[in-house]
């Protein structure tokens, strides 16, 4: 084998040598060629003639050893990052989210007194269902409804007339009858238990012969030309939502509690007397209440969804054993339960089902979610409304901070006997013609204010059903939250600005108790014997 094939030749005398990169170069191939003299610097540079040996070089180069390194390491690179921010700052942020400070030209140097319902309607939001479409068909509208989340009822197709409404509650009434966890009155215990039979035998089933078990509410109308005083005077009284009519008392939209908050928390920058008091705390507000109902995390999911049917309830906090919030389930949730498969879950416990719902809104959003449905006394008003808008809901939880509780389980059931303080809902009367209900309630439990607690520790039962219990523990953001102490709706935020800026909105409480009046009153009585009790008392649908 040739020398040129295994390295380059030997530079001639005079000439400088040039390795190639791509091949490796041996001490042998060097030992009897010629070292190159350096190159020498011109004048210009300063040169300094040099005359160095192989055993010149090789006597001064020294290798740094591990420990002279050392001496002297690099600078960190963390001298070089901005500070983070400090807790206070984040907290800071959270209690102070950035409204919108773009100015609407729709609406600079207007009075928001002044500005007409209409302007704050979305086109083609309104959805129709006739009393003889089925119940099939009026829940997959009901579906398409978002953000209003409710289906007019008219006579037929010809009319614009709305003589009913169909929304979740009823869906949820509808389904705790097809199941038979309903608590009808005897005379209408026929109704509910022909209902069952043809919904199990696949019968399609026409909303005209459901609404003697849709929750009754009086249907407020108001023309579009209506100004939004009247219809905050309106909402801060406890109605949720308008239809507005045209000049033909055509229904043409619909006005919610949520949708004039939103128009609130984007326009406020318009409208000082708003805007104001955006940076004051709740507790400096005093608005809210301390009567709450919860239901425990281990309690069976239709315990849950009875609670709510029977109380008007449009959603209900999920306590652990130190009454800290660890989810929060709504009547809107109910859609899950629509498919015949799912059916299983009302025996699931509450805290199951909500792991249940976030798993599907990971799979339909691609990533995981935790909404955060509570705030705490120093919270800001800005911080309360931010939420209640990002996450649709109606109702903010108010929590202190968390329970510590180390020694105790995550999720345990609450019992009476462990915690006098507390009222723990006992299963109702039954009255002739409800042999064979189920007693839901049980695992209910009616949060006093704030301070009545002892710092006994509950015991726990064993959960029952076929489904294991999710500890509140493992959910993301399950310990950020704290012990529920009251509740802010949108009712309360509307009367706040209504009365600020000069109205007199209606009292909330008759309309609360006409939700009451409209549901079942199978377990009311025990409530109010809670209250009577001192225990604490109810906070019916607001």
């Amino acid at each position: 084998m040739e020398s040129s094939s295994e390295f380059p030749a030997s530079p001639s005398p005079g000439t400088t040598a040039t390795t190639n990169p791509g091949f490796p170069v041996s001490d042998t191939a060097l030992s009897g060629a010629s070292l190159p003299s350096p190159p020498e610097r011109t004048g210009s540079q300063g040169a300094i003639p040099l005359s160095k040996t192989a055993s010149n070089v090789s006597s001064h180069s020294h290798r740094q050893s591990f420990a002279e390194n050392q001496r002297h390491p690099p600078p960190s690179p963390r001298t070089q990052r901005h500070p983070s921010f400090t807790q206070q700052a984040i907290q800071d942020l959270m209690n102070n989210p950035p409204p919108n400070r773009h100015q609407n030209p729709r609406y600079i140097g207007r009075d928001w007194r002044d500005v007409a319902i209409g302007e704050l309607l979305q086109p083609d939001e309104v959805k129709w269902a006739e009393l003889d479409n089925s119940i099939q068909e009026a829940t997959k509208t009901l579906f398409q409804s978002s953000p209003n989340n409710v289906v007019l009822v008219r006579q037929d197709s010809s009319s614009k007339e709305a003589i009913s409404t169909f929304d979740h509650s009823d869906l949820n009434a509808y389904l705790l009858a097809v199941v038979g966890l309903a608590k009808p009155e005897e005379e209408q215990v026929a109704l509910y238990r022909d209902i069952s039979v043809k919904a199990q035998s696949h019968a399609e089933i026409p909303l005209r012969d459901l609404q003697p078990i849709f929750r009754k509410e009086d249907l407020v109308k108001l023309p579009a030309e209506s100004t939004l005083d009247k219809a905050i005077e309106v909402f801060g009284g406890g109605v949720h939502r308008l239809l507005v009519t045209n000049n033909d008392s055509e229904v043409v939209g619909i006005l919610s509690q949520l949708r004039l908050l939103e128009f609130f928390w984007n326009e406020a920058v318009n409208f000082p007397l708003i805007d104001r008091l955006y940076t004051i705390v709740l507790r400096d507000l005093q608005i809210g209440t301390q009567q709450i109902i919860a239901i425990n995390a281990d309690a069976p999911l239709a315990d849950a969804l009875f609670l709510m049917s029977s109380e008007g309830l449009t959603s209900v906090a999920v306590v652990d054993n130190g009454h800290n919030v660890v989810g929060n389930i709504s009547t809107v949730d109910v859609r899950h339960l629509t498919n015949a498969n799912s059916l299983p879950l009302l025996k699931a416990s509450c805290m199951h089902f909500i792991s249940v719902i976030l798993s599907e809104r990971g799979v339909e959003h691609g990533r995981d979610s935790f909404p955060v449905f509570y705030v705490n006394p120093y919270s800001t008003l800005a911080h309360t409304v931010a939420k209640l808008v990002a996450t649709q809901s109606h109702r903010m939880w108010v929590v202190d901070s968390a329970s510590p509780s180390p020694s105790a389980p995550a999720t345990p059931l609450l019992q009476a006997s462990s915690l006098p303080p507390l009222s723990t809902l006992s299963p109702p009367a039954v009255s002739p013609g409800r042999t064979g209900s189920p007693t839901p309630g049980s695992a209910t439990v009616v949060v006093p204010p704030l301070g009545a607690i002892t710092t006994s520790t509950p015991q726990s039962p064993s959960t029952q059903g076929p489904f294991s219990s999710v500890p509140a523990s493992a959910l993301p953001g399950a310990g950020l939250s704290g012990r529920l102490t009251g509740v802010v709706s949108l009712t309360d935020i509307l009367n706040l600005f209504a009365k600020s800026s000069g109205l007199r909105p209606l009292d909330p409480s008759e309309q609360r108790a006409r939700r009451r009046r409209s549901s079942s009153s199978s377990v009311r009585p025990t409530l109010d014997t809670g209250r009577d009790n001192g225990r604490g008392s109810v906070d019916s649908r607001r």
